[in-house]
């Protein structure tokens, strides 16, 4: 069954980090296309932005960036097509390649929020194999069935964390006061008291980053 996959991705290489790092206050969302040519280099952008010049001066300084062409300015919102350079990192070549799609690509930190289309959770672990390999920052927010349904949310939970966090919810762990200690819970698990707490604490990092900070991605 195919998913949608919400992540966030770091790296001082990819795609016009370097404009992102000097301007700090622009925005930059890649328009969808229908090129699925898994070795294009140029991609149209929208950018908001106050200052054209500053932007300008910002992309010409860009390592990322090889040539842009500015196709409309408007109230301080521009259209470009930027060709990257050939040592920039992008996640594109490898989503194409295991037949997904970028639904939506937009900055956000010093970073990109992506939200993918890809036909199976093994699309997944390409992809992140492909992130690790590039020392490529993968964070994944949120993954979900086509169809939507809240069972098939996963939140950027990893099973271990799922099961964790399940297992001492209805074990009474979040209860005031608390049915059961941290290391009843651990006993119950197999793991030590301080496996058990760094999977709950990253468990619920995860959930607190997908449902309630979606707005304010580490920067």
């Amino acid at each position: 069954m195919s998913i949608t996959v919400k992540l966030h991705v770091k790296h001082e290489r990819l795609a016009l980090v370097p404009t992102l790092r000097r301007l700090g206050d622009v925005y930059i969302r890649v328009i969808t296309h229908s090129d699925t040519d898994p070795d294009a280099s140029v991609f149209p952008f929208l950018v908001e932005h106050d200052d054209r010049a500053a932007l300008e001066a910002a992309l010409d300084e860009d390592s990322t960036v090889a040539n842009y062409e500015g196709v409309d300015w408007t109230d301080g919102v521009g259209m470009y097509y930027i060709e990257h350079t050939s040592e920039t990192k992008l996640i594109s070549p490898v989503v194409t390649s295991v037949n997904g799609f970028m639904m939506k690509t937009e900055t956000k930190g010093m970073g990109w929020l992506v939200r993918l289309l890809l036909p199976d959770r093994q699309a997944l672990n390409t992809v992140w194999e492909y992130a690790n390999d590039n020392d490529i920052a993968l964070d994944i927010i949120e993954i979900y069935g086509t169809g939507g349904d809240v069972g098939e949310r996963s939140y950027g939970l990893t099973d271990e964390q799922r099961v964790a966090l399940t297992t001492a919810y209805r074990a009474g762990y979040f209860n005031e006061p608390r049915d059961i200690s941290l290391s009843e819970v651990a006993d119950e698990m197999g793991l030590s008291s301080t496996a058990m707490s760094g999977r709950l604490r990253r468990g619920v990092g995860n959930l607190i980053a997908a449902t309630l900070d979606d707005t304010d991605v580490d920067e």
